[in-house]
């Protein structure tokens, strides 16, 4: 099926981790031009040789998500070097850390707020007005299946996704009569080093890998397994994609279990 994405300007932000590359190589296999953030110019250059990008198809750029100088330069910089932005996906996030309430901590909550909020919100504050003069483009978010399902222990991450679910709707019925769609992901577990660090945090050393995946995927309806990076990717760019364009403020859940008991 052609999205017809080719030649679209994307923005992915946190290009570098595994959701984001996964987008990030995504959008270039449908022939996107893609900027995308990362922490680390040594992230960037591991990245780029990876993509199979024609060139000047791929442009990487550091910055700090959590300050909104970097996010607004970030915006700046890249619609400086590809001249618009017709796709935004606000994809940089942080799992948090995973303590009960009487153990939480105001710095940790503020640490999760501002990547999964603060910085989702930022973004689209910059990207807004370019989307707005065209009166076109998309943006989807990365949100979580934690939007919908609450983990004891796990209340900075969880209400975190909650907040961005939120946010996104809003934003959905700002920029819609534009001609923008404004749609979210949510993902379950996800194969990814960002996941790895989850079953460490609620786990320590005593499950596997393996035991930990059978622990917290061995109740979905399908496979049995986290989901893939690609599998993510897929939805984002059909979300993104003018095919998708009558959906609005939309969740898709991707975690073969939340949508089918809840």
């Amino acid at each position: 099926m052609d999205l017809k994405l080719k030649d679209k300007v994307v923005l992915v932000t946190g290009g570098t981790g595994g959701i984001g590359s996964a987008i990030v190589k995504g959008y270039i296999g449908e022939g996107a031009k893609v900027a995308f953030s990362s922490t680390s110019q040594a992230k960037i250059d591991a990245l780029l040789p990876t993509l199979g990008a024609a060139e000047g198809q791929a442009a990487g750029f550091v910055a700090d998500m959590t300050r909104e100088e970097d996010i607004k330069a970030l915006v700046e910089n890249v619609k400086a070097h590809f001249g618009t932005i017709d796709i935004v996906i606000p994809n940089a996030g942080y799992e948090g850390k995973a303590h009960p309430v009487q153990d939480m901590t105001l710095d940790l909550f503020e640490q999760t707020y501002m990547l999964n909020v603060f910085a989702v919100m930022l973004t689209l504050k910059y990207t807004a007005p370019i989307l707005l003069e065209k009166k076109s483009g998309s943006v989807v978010v990365v949100a979580s299946a934690a939007a919908y399902e609450p983990t004891a222990g796990n209340s900075a991450y969880v209400s975190s996704k909650y907040a961005v679910a939120g946010l996104t709707k809003c934003v959905a019925l700002e920029l819609g009569p534009a001609g923008i769609h404004v749609n979210y992901v949510c993902p379950g577990p996800v194969d990814t080093p960002m996941m790895l660090r989850i079953e460490k945090d609620f786990f320590g050393d005593s499950m596997t890998h393996e035991e930990a995946m059978a622990m917290l995927a061995g109740n979905y309806a399908m496979d049995k397994r986290y989901a893939k990076p690609e599998e993510i990717a897929n939805a984002v760019l059909y979300l993104s994609s003018e095919l998708a364009s009558h959906t609005a403020g939309m969740g898709m859940h991707i975690d073969s279990k939340v949508s089918a008991t809840s």
